[in-house]
């Protein structure tokens, strides 16, 4: 593989940012060095933002894809092909895909669409079409019947990385405000009073029958088998000291502080949504990723269903009281890497893999993404 040299950029490293150069050879980074060089070929940044190529760990994108409109289901592989070229032109390096088994609504998208992503995950990396990498991330809804079945299916893939909990019964976690669960769950069609009831004691039966033996089952797989483990929506302590026993490294999407405090306190590591970040709050009334922020209680961002949201928020993190650029920097990029043990990327040093990424501020105030790099090609 040919050397490239990038000159006049404005390197974000893990602690700091300076303008320099930087030297690629064979998909790694060869040099990291201040100042500029008169290196003949090098290609001149003209002072953009030189900064490690973004860590995805959790996004629904690939679903939107999958279901475009209630009621229409789209080709796998297409959809697999789209959501990689918006991701790559997002800045997104490495993303794992997040693959719902389980669903509440019987019938519904998910779980048509369960076994033909994964296959198509798979066959469009072995066919070289993608053009970032792309792990799988299982989301495990325990109250549903399906769930354990599909997962035992897929506890081997060699592309899993992370695992995550949820339990989406409304009353309790994400959904505590029932008119807001009401709200959300009627986007697509009214019911009437009967029905929503009838609904809520369904989801309830459900949860009494399955949730807890669920998550026994898919602790012990994941110790087993050495897996990331994430839980969803934590929202009181109890449900903080329960990951806690269970090993669980990662606390999604906290609703309050107090949970999101408690995560911190055991050592999980702390992921909130970038569209919560980008549009000011959450869209289901839970805490806000700017105030976990300012109490220093976030770790890492995920695109959540806006690839671009990751790149916004990090730079609208950089803005806030006691946050750094390279601070905000390592929470789409290191840190996400690490909590999956992929210690070979996420930052701009040399021997470390050349996923990077070209930013420029436009004139809106808004980070573009100019240039991504993947193994030290172009992908975007």
């Amino acid at each position: 593989m040919a050397e490239n040299i990038i000159r006049n950029a404005r390197i974000v490293t893990a602690d700091e940012e300076f303008t320099g150069t930087v030297v690629l050879q064979d998909g790694l980074i060869q040099s990291v060095d201040r100042g500029d060089t008169g290196v003949a070929g090098a290609k001149d940044w003209d002072g953009d933002w030189l900064m490690p190529g973004l860590v995805e760990l959790h996004t629904d994108n690939l679903e939107k894809h999958l279901s475009p409109r209630p009621g229409v289901l789209w080709n796998a592989h297409s959809a697999m092909t789209v959501h990689d070229a918006q991701c790559a032109a997002a800045g997104i390096t490495t993303v794992l895909d997040s693959v719902v088994i389980g669903d509440l609504d019987q019938g519904g998208p998910r779980c048509q669409t369960q076994h033909t992503s994964i296959a198509a995950l798979h066959q469009c990396r072995d066919e070289g079409l993608l053009r970032i990498e792309h792990l799988l991330h299982l989301r495990c809804e325990l109250s549903a019947p399906d769930m354990l079945e599909v997962f035992h299916q897929y506890a081997n893939d060699p592309l899993l990385s992370l695992v995550s909990m949820m339990d989406h019964t409304p009353g309790q976690r994400q959904w505590r405000d029932l008119k807001a669960y009401r709200r959300y769950s009627e986007r697509n069609g009214a019911y009437s009073d009967a029905e929503f009831e009838a609904t809520i004691a369904q989801r309830k039966a459900d949860q009494q029958a399955y949730s807890g033996p669920h998550r026994v089952v898919i602790v012990q797989a994941c110790q087993a088998h050495g897996l990331t483990l994430a839980t969803h929506d934590d929202t009181l302590l109890a449900d903080i000291e329960q990951a806690v026993l269970e090993g669980v490294g990662l606390s999604e999407f906290p609703t309050t502080i107090a949970a999101a405090q408690a995560a911190r306190a055991a050592g999980m590591a702390i992921i909130m949504g970038g569209p919560n970040m980008v549009k000011g709050g959450s869209h289901s009334g839970n805490v806000s990723a700017a105030e976990l922020a300012q109490l220093d209680l976030l770790d890492i961002f995920s695109s959540d269903y806006v690839p671009a949201s990751l790149l916004m928020s990090a730079f609208m993190l950089s803005a806030l009281d006691n946050w750094t650029l390279p601070k905000a920097v390592r929470t789409v990029t290191c840190n996400p890497a690490r909590s999956i043990h992929l210690n070979d990327r996420g930052q701009i040093a040399t021997g470390l893999r050349a996923d990077l990424l070209r930013v420029r501020m436009n004139r809106a105030g808004m980070p573009s993404v100019r240039e991504t790099w993947f193994n030290g090609e172009r992908a975007y």
